[in-house]
C-alpha cells in the first residue's frame, strides 16, 4: 500500500470511530443477512464482540504504516478464528461486509479512492491471515 491510501484509510476511520457501536452492529446485521450461516460461528454477546471488531480494525488502521509490527498479531488472531470455525471462504464475505458498511457510515466520504485503498488493504490483511491460518491452503 502506499502511504496516501494508508492516509485515507485512516482518516475515514477516524470519521467511524464516533459511532464505532453503530457500525458494528450494522456490520453483523448484514453479516447475518447476507449469509445467515454464519451467525452459527458467533457465541455470547454481540455488544462485546462489535467491540471487539471495532478495537481490532482501529488497531489495524493504525499499524498499517508498519504492517510488519501488526503481523504477527493479525496472524495470531486468524489462527483464533479457525477454532471458531471460520474458513477462507468466509474472508471475502466478511471484507463485502466491511465495505458496505463503511460505506454506510461514511457516505459520500467513501469515494471510489477511499474504497480501493480499503478493499486493497482488507484483501493484503485476509491474504494474510488466510496463508497463516490454512498454511496447506
Amino acid at each position: 500500500m502506499i502511504p496516501e491510501q494508508v492516509a485515507q484509510i485512516q482518516a475515514s476511520f477516524q470519521k467511524v470511530a464516533p459511532i464505532a457501536d453503530q457500525a458494528a452492529e450494522l456490520f453483523y446485521e448484514r453479516l447475518f443477512e447476507t449469509t445467515p450461516e454464519l451467525r452459527a460461528l458467533f457465541i455470547g454477546n454481540m455488544e462485546i464482540q462489535g467491540q471487539n471488531l471495532m478495537a481490532a480494525i482501529a488497531t489495524v488502521v493504525n499499524g498499517l504504516a508498519e504492517i510488519e509490527e501488526i503481523a504477527p498479531a493479525v496472524c495470531h488472531l486468524a489462527k483464533r478464528h479457525v477454532a471458531y470455525g471460520a474458513q477462507p471462504e468466509h474472508y471475502k464475505l466478511v471484507g463485502a461486509t466491511l465495505l458496505w458498511t463503511l460505506e454506510q457510515g461514511l457516505g459520500g466520504d467513501f469515494t471510489p479512492a477511499v474504497r480501493a485503498a480499503w478493499a486493497e488493504a482488507y484483501g493484503a490483511l485476509s491474504d494474510m491471515m488466510i496463508a497463516a491460518a490454512y498454511p496447506a491452503s
